[in-house]
């Protein structure tokens, strides 16, 4: 392996006063660019915390990026390290012997092909130090790489029931051998998923339903949660006029299976029925890195497919409806914050917007079935007053709650409750 890049900030460090916390913060998967919703909460999270904290970094990049660049971004932590690391491809031959070893273990096949040697060395003498109060381990996916139980407080940053997602990916596989398989990888998750809540000094959910299914699977963790937050500064409504009649827009990383799962769910089942009536609408999906068969599909049924884009908001900004048909997934959507920050109507399933504190009617439409998601799609694009309203409530409550300053106060007073004294 490549050596790792130690990147202290060109800037100076934010000042720290006597009620700053001293944490180390640990990610697999990096953190840069911000192209994912969890590397986007976390992202935002350490950017505020460490206009405050003392907040040293370990992640990973791709052998292929520069490591550095991370620290530019994050100019208030005291340092950041990034190590090289590519996660095995899922369908790869790589991936396949990594799931034959993990048969043998206890870990599931996630959780085990993010066991990072040098991240694991790298956090072990971090600790050793003495010079942090507490541990951040960022996803169930860090935990391998984290000494629980040590002298220093660990919190596990829960961006996910995990298990819940593969248990929801083998109730829509139809194979019955990758069934099977799914049915061996969620109960994995689920046990490892507990250990890990009950190990750590303190787990913090993303929503108050991700709380409760957390706490049903390890009863006596100590588990809290705090909501998901939204830039309203990046995110703003735009001009009615960039809107265009009968547009509909999905935004979403498109090599993350549920993100796929429900594209080609939405063109089977439910962009049809919604053509029936509206035979001109047209649905732009944005988000990097689409599969074959997606634009496959997509190019039949005359879709849009973009491929990763700088900026998100102009395709936004022109649709008359954003759309989320999730039938998998856990966690929170912050897609769906995103849009409402930007004013617009939202149609979404139930596991789509799960977690997330909406009024039905008034900040979000929900529907599960085809019929009445393709229902709820013509209503609103026939409507423009109740779209206009949906957007207008769906702004006002995402300034109101859900700025990322906010978010960090809470997750800060959560940290601060496991700091030994």
């Amino acid at each position: 392996m490549n050596e790792y890049i130690k990147a202290v900030p060109e800037v100076p460090v934010h000042a720290t006063n006597d009620s700053a916390l001293r944490i180390l913060w640990v990610k697999v998967g990096g953190l840069w660019p911000v192209n994912t919703g969890g590397r986007l909460r976390s992202f935002h999270l350490l950017d505020e915390l460490s206009r405050q904290h003392d907040i040293t970094v370990i992640t990973t990049h791709h052998p292929d990026e520069a490591g550095e660049t991370l620290a530019t971004k994050l100019p208030g932590c005291r340092e950041v390290i990034s190590i090289p690391y590519a996660s095995v491809k899922r369908n790869s031959p790589r991936f396949l012997l990594m799931l034959l070893r993990s048969w043998f273990s206890a870990l599931p096949v996630d959780v085990y092909k993010s066991q990072v040697p040098a991240i694991e060395q790298a956090v072990t003498e971090a600790l050793a130090s003495g010079n942090f109060d507490l541990c951040v381990a960022d996803f169930l996916l860090a935990v391998p790489n984290v000494p629980l139980g040590g002298s220093v407080p660990v919190v596990l940053f829960s961006h996910n029931v995990e298990y819940m997602i593969w248990q929801r990916l083998g109730s829509t596989e139809t194979s019955l051998v990758r069934r099977a398989l799914l049915e061996l990888e969620w109960r994995k998750m689920r046990r490892f998923e507990s250990r890990a809540c009950a190990a750590a000094d303190l787990t913090i959910a993303v929503s108050d339903e991700d709380r409760r299914l957390l706490g049903l699977n390890a009863p006596g963790s100590t588990i809290m949660s705090i909501p998901t937050g939204v830039d309203t500064t990046y995110f703003q409504p735009a001009h009615a006029a960039r809107e265009q009649a009968n547009n509909l827009v999905f935004t979403g990383s498109m090599d993350w299976h549920p993100n796929e799962d429900a594209i080609l769910y939405f063109i089977d089942t439910i962009l049809p029925r919604v053509r029936r009536v509206l035979p001109d609408v047209s649905l732009t999906v944005v988000g990097r890195n689409p599969g074959s068969q997606l634009r496959k599909v997509a190019e039949e049924a005359g879709v849009k497919i973009t491929g990763t884009v700088d900026d998100v908001r102009p395709w936004m900004e022109e649709a008359a409806v954003y759309v989320v048909p999730l039938r998998i997934g856990g966690g929170t959507r912050l897609k769906i914050y995103e849009a409402l920050a930007m004013g617009k109507a939202v149609v979404s399933t139930t596991i789509g917007a799960e977690g997330l504190p909406l009024k039905e009617g008034v900040h979000i439409v929900r529907a599960d079935t085809p019929d009445v998601f393709a229902d709820r799609v013509v209503e609103l694009l026939q409507d423009s007053k109740r779209r206009q309203r949906l957007g207008l409530a769906g702004r006002v409550l995402m300034e109101q709650h859900y700025s990322w300053r906010r978010v960090a106060q809470d997750f800060e007073q959560q940290c601060r409750s496991v700091v030994r004294v």
